[in-house]
């Protein structure tokens, strides 16, 4: 008998190994960083004005190469201006990989930064029993919430944070894109372990709307090339598979019946598109901003 599937945030080093698959496989990255640097910078134009120093808090800021790129369109709307830019991150690996970066990175000079290694629900806790609460001129929190427990409160929390002219983005997963389809369909069979959600903008925009919020949404076009995921035994396509599943060893562990099953759905048009003999999954996001 196979053994019963686990989370893939059970193996956290497993985990980030599909995700820099990912990453090189999807225009994930690429995607974001055009809308960080055409399209940010005029959504955040009031947002440090008059101010002598800017805060942005990174909630799941990852290994930091979205973080670097927000961080460089707010010093070009803002030369010169002090950025104090904390990063809430639970993994110390990716904490890591994110200061080699931060060390590799000029025109840094006008930014202090600090790492807290921990999960968004800590930070909050901790902000709490500290009876702290800074303000923040800008908060974002990118592809994190599907890691959230409750995440109605996790957003409640972190937009009570924000100052008067200030803004919380969220980026995640478009109920446009395959991941809707896919997870619809057969997330109920994944394990998710109770250490992941899965979410999407149609689950965001109703917990913002049954609280009042006022926000806007911007859709990001992605996709993901994920030929190799059938090939059986390719490397890569086996650590695919884990990160549209969130599985560890998915292939190895499922049940035949639903490994046949969720590489049948894959090929569809609902999820992915063929072109030149290749798959492509529909990686779409949407960016929501959210006003004070």
């Amino acid at each position: 008998m196979a053994p019963p599937m686990k989370n893939l945030l059970t193996d956290l080093s497993h985990y980030v190994r599909c995700f820099h698959v990912f990453l090189a496989k999807s225009t994930e990255h690429q995607t974001m960083k055009q809308f960080v640097e055409q399209q940010l910078p005029g959504l955040l134009a009031s947002t440090g004005s008059g101010k002598s120093a800017i805060n942005i808090l990174s909630v799941g800021g990852g290994a930091g190469e979205i973080d670097l790129q927000i961080i460089s369109a707010v010093q070009a709307s803002y030369p010169g201006v002090a950025i104090n830019n904390e990063v809430i991150e639970p993994s110390a690996d990716q904490i890591l990989k994110y200061k080699e970066r931060v060390a590799a990175t000029s025109n840094l000079d006008n930014v202090k930064f600090t790492w807290h290694e921990e999960t968004a629900n800590e930070y909050e806790r901790r902000m709490k029993a500290e009876k702290k609460s800074q303000k923040w001129d800008f908060i974002h929190m990118i592809q994190m919430l599907y890691y959230v427990k409750d995440i109605p409160a996790i957003i409640r929390y972190f937009h009570s944070l924000l100052d008067a002219q200030a803004k919380l983005l969220i980026i995640l997963v478009s109920e446009t894109s395959g991941w809707e389809t896919l997870w619809t369909k057969y997330g109920s069979s994944f394990p998710t372990d109770d250490l992941c959600t899965y979410v999407s903008s149609a689950n965001i925009k109703g917990i913002l709307d049954s609280v009042g919020l006022k926000y806007k949404i911007y859709e990001l076009s992605s996709h993901m090339d994920i030929t190799c995921c059938f090939t059986e035994g390719d490397n890569d396509g086996e650590l695919l598979l884990d990160f549209l599943t969130e599985t560890c060893e998915f292939s190895k562990n499922a049940p035949p019946e639903l490994r046949q099953q969720v590489l049948e759905e894959l090929r569809k048009p609902a999820c992915s598109e063929n072109r030149n003999g290749k798959v492509f999954f529909n990686n779409n996001m949407s960016v929501i901003m959210v006003e004070p």
